[in-house]
C-alpha cells in the first residue's frame, strides 16, 4: 500500500515524517480504540518499525499514550490541549467579529482584537476605519509587539494573575518607542493598576507617534482575560476628550457583550461595570 506522504515528499510540498506523523493519529482517532502497531501499519501502510519510532516521538511529545498492560496506544491529551486552543481562538474571532464592526460604525476609526503570547501582544483580526483618510498604523492582523506600550496589550497584563504577570515582567525589556512609552516597571505596574481599577487601558502615542489608541479586556466563563479589543486613529481625531468622555464608556460597554458572549458573568475581580 503506497502512503499518501510518499507521493507528496516527492514532490517537494511537504515534509514525510509529519505527514507520516498525522496520519498515524488521523487513524488512531477514526478507530476510536486502542491499537496496536501492527495494526497501525497495516493502516497506514508504512513498516512497523517505522510506526515504532514514529509513535515513539508522538508518546515522547504527549500525543499519543502506550498502555504498559497491553502495549496498545491511543491519543495524548495533549491533542485535547492543542484542540482547545485553536477552537479558543476560532470562538473569540467569531464571536467578536461582529463587536468589531459595530465599533468602526459607531466610532468610524480602527478596531482591533488581540491576544497575549508570552511578552508579545498579537493582532488575530482587526476592521478598519471608514474614514477617507486612514493612518497604516502598526496594529495589523497577525503583527505581534510589545505588551508595555499599547493598550490592547496593557489591558491584558492588567487582569493576568500576580503570579503570572511578575512571570512576564521578568522576562520583558520595556524597549522606548517614543517619548511616551513606560519605561521603568514601577511606572507600568502603577499604570496597571488603574486599568484594573477603571476597566481600560490608554496608549497615548507609546507605540506610535500621534497614534492613539483605547482597550478594554474580554472574559471567559472563568473570569480569565482572554483577549482584548480596542479603537486606535491619530492623535487629531482621537482627542484626549473624546478618548475620556466618549470612548471610555463605548469600548468598556463593547468589552462587556462580548465577554458575555465569551460566558463569562460579572463576577469576581475581573468585574465589567
Amino acid at each position: 500500500m503506497r502512503n499518501n506522504a510518499d507521493t507528496v515528499e516527492r514532490e517537494g510540498k511537504y515534509v514525510q515524517s509529519v505527514e507520516r506523523a498525522l496520519n498515524i493519529m488521523e487513524a488512531m482517532a477514526r478507530e476510536g480504540a486502542p491499537v496496536t502497531v501492527t495494526e497501525l501499519a497495516e493502516k497506514v501502510g508504512l513498516k512497523i518499525s517505522t510506526v515504532h519510532r514514529l509513535l515513539s516521538t508522538l508518546a515522547h511529545r504527549g500525543y499519543v499514550e502506550q498502555d504498559p498492560e497491553d502495549n496498545k496506544y491511543r491519543l495524548g491529551l495533549k491533542l485535547l490541549e492543542v484542540g482547545n486552543a485553536a477552537l479558543y481562538f476560532s470562538d473569540i474571532r467569531t464571536v467578536a467579529r461582529p463587536y468589531l464592526e459595530e465599533l468602526v460604525d459607531i466610532c468610524n476609526e480602527t478596531a482591533n482584537l488581540a491576544i497575549l503570547d508570552k511578552t508579545d501582544v498579537v493582532y488575530i483580526d482587526q476592521v478598519e476605519s471608514k474614514n477617507l483618510i486612514i493612518v497604516k498604523m502598526f496594529a495589523q492582523v497577525g503583527n505581534r509587539g510589545p505588551v508595555h506600550c499599547t493598550a490592547s496589550g496593557k489591558a491584558l497584563l492588567a487582569f493576568l494573575p500576580e503570579e503570572k504577570l511578575e512571570e512576564i515582567l521578568n522576562q520583558m525589556e520595556l524597549t522606548r518607542f517614543t517619548n511616551e512609552t513606560i519605561t521603568d516597571v514601577k511606572h507600568l505596574k502603577k499604570e496597571l493598576q488603574r486599568i484594573r481599577n477603571e476597566g481600560y487601558a490608554l496608549d497615548w502615542g507609546e507605540r506610535e507617534e500621534h497614534v492613539r489608541c483605547i482597550a478594554a479586556p474580554i472574559f471567559n466563563h472563568e473570569g480569565k482575560v482572554i483577549a482584548s479589543i480596542s479603537i486606535s486613529g491619530p492623535s487629531t481625531r482621537i482627542t484626549t476628550y473624546y478618548m475620556k468622555n466618549e470612548l471610555v464608556d463605548i469600548i468598556k460597554g463593547i468589552a462587556a457583550k462580548i465577554s458575555h458572549k465569551m460566558g463569562y458573568n460579572g463576577n469576581g475581580a475581573n468585574r465589567l461595570d
